[in-house]
């Protein structure tokens, strides 16, 4: 088993910045990939970036150029969240993926607002 707990959320203006942790413990080795998805009320919870254990990435298109995903070790991933808008005010969840598994952490409220 994984477990994922994630940091970093708040209320923020309107082109702010947050910085999102999740830390993964248990059974780590099991580990492929990690990313961050959210959930805004009334709508389906979509990816928002992933990287993979070779550190490869991939976006949203609707915040490429905005926010950084990044990974320290085996078990730490981070969202760098720029220029933030109100439309990415959502839960924010972090995932970790094994080979038959997917792992998922409880969320952390992002609220963009003035």
């Amino acid at each position: 088993q994984v477990q994922l707990v994630e940091s970093g959320g708040g209320l923020v203006q309107p082109g702010g910045s947050l910085r999102l942790s999740c830390v993964a413990s248990g059974s780590i080795f099991r580990i492929r990939s990690m990313g961050w998805y959210r959930q805004a009320p009334g709508k389906q919870r979509e990816l928002v970036a992933g990287i993979t254990s070779g550190g490869n990435t991939n976006y949203a298109n609707s915040v490429k150029g905005r926010f950084t995903i990044s990974r320290d070790n085996a078990n730490l991933v981070y969202l760098q969240m720029n220029s933030l808008k109100p439309e990415d005010t959502a839960v924010y969840y972090c995932n970790a993926q094994s080979i038959t598994t997917d792992y998922w952490g409880q969320g952390t409220q992002v609220t963009v607002s003035s």
